[in-house]
């Protein structure tokens, strides 16, 4: 298993990465005290994919006196946005509606180019625009959300930046990033622009209020040297809400646009679809008579853990699907068959309200 910022392969061991990270896991007084403040547990919740966290409870005991928080995320546009890509957004959209908060959300273009020997500056600067649009689709209003396109917006990052970089030695970023004396500087440096929307709330409002950063485990690294210096900056520690990784479509991994025939993204047209759900690695059993017989495994099953993660609401259907596979009652067919369709008809969905957000993304772009 390899978990970083920059790279995740082998099979996940989420439980081994609370342990090594020093985070926190999800107890139910936690989802308790969401479920309390939100009218309901959102699917995320309730399934467990959000499953650590650090100072969530701190974010809590805060808002219950009075003293709102506002929520970070973002992207590092290398690509095209996938499904996996948009997990924690959707749950972010969720945490944003129902604590009426700010959305801050990063586009770190500049950080594909440092990192990428072969990125080019003009292309990671234009598929940040387009990866917005599919942030913008899942239906965050301007009033709320802030895009920060790092290159273009330096000038409103760099002094925050600067004061983050100077109390963050080399020795620590190389413990916390594992950088070689190859290592870029550009890439030794981008650490600090990431901590910056952290505390840009307090730059641009004058309210000192904590963020809660809802993103994959694999960012932790940039929030655990953000903490240590933020206090001395007069900030609250950054909180954050872990999620699991949605699994690709081939035989484990999570979800990477580097093997495109296993990720599903967002302006994939429909025979794409359903070629890439037809081809997915499943539990199933070499024929129909033995998987009747024995019936599948959902646990290893990609087509299965697409329902888990975003595409059945329903928590008895779930469970009834699941049931129906070990007990031979379903087939990897019938499966394949309905998420493709379930897949297809959110596409149509959010690739026209995609097309949509070309006129109204300038309303959503950080101003000071």
């Amino acid at each position: 298993m390899v978990v970083t910022p920059w790279e995740v392969r082998g099979k996940v061991d989420y439980e081994r990465l609370i342990r090594e990270f020093g985070t926190q896991p999800m107890s139910n007084e936690l989802l308790q005290r969401l479920e309390r403040h939100a009218g309901g547990l959102h699917l995320q919740l309730r399934r467990r994919l959000f499953f650590s966290h650090r100072d969530l409870d701190v974010v809590l005991d805060l808002y219950e006196k009075g003293i709102k928080f506002v929520l970070y995320t973002g992207r590092g546009p290398s690509g095209p946005v996938h499904i996996g890509h948009m997990v924690p957004w959707i749950f972010t959209k969720h945490l944003q509606d129902k604590f009426d908060t700010r959305l801050y959300f990063q586009m770190t273009d500049d950080e594909k180019f440092v990192v990428d020997d072969e990125a080019n500056l003009k292309d990671t600067t234009a598929l940040g625009y387009e990866n917005a649009l599919d942030l913008i689709a899942l239906g965050f209003e301007p009033k709320n959300t802030f895009i920060i396109y790092d290159v273009q917006d330096i000038d409103m990052l760099y002094d925050i930046a600067l004061e983050v970089a100077k109390r963050i030695t080399y020795s620590t970023a190389k413990a916390a990033f594992g950088f070689q004396d190859s290592t870029n500087l550009g890439w030794v440096f981008w650490p600090a622009i990431q901590a910056v929307p952290c505390f840009i709330h307090k730059k641009l409002t004058g309210e000192n209020v904590p963020a809660l950063i809802p993103a994959a485990i694999d960012q932790d690294p940039f929030w655990r040297i953000t903490r240590d210096i933020a206090q001395k900056l007069g900030y609250y520690k950054p909180a954050q809400i872990h999620n699991r990784f949605l699994p690709g479509l081939g035989v484990g991994g999570k979800m990477s646009a580097s093997e495109p025939e296993t990720a599903i993204f967002t302006t994939d047209p429909p025979e794409v679809v359903k070629r890439k759900v037809w081809h997915a690695f499943t539990g199933g059993k070499g024929t129909v008579a033995e998987q009747k017989k024995e019936g599948a495994n959902p646990d290893v099953c990609s087509v299965y853990q697409y329902f888990l993660y975003l595409f059945e609401e329903n928590d008895k259907k779930l469970t009834e699907r699941e049931r129906q596979c070990i007990a031979g009652e379903i087939l990897c067919g019938d499966c394949k068959k309905q998420l493709t369709e379930r897949i297809n008809k959110f596409l149509a969905e959010h690739q026209q309200k995609r097309e949509k957000a070309r006129d109204t993304i300038e309303k959503y772009h950080i101003k000071r």
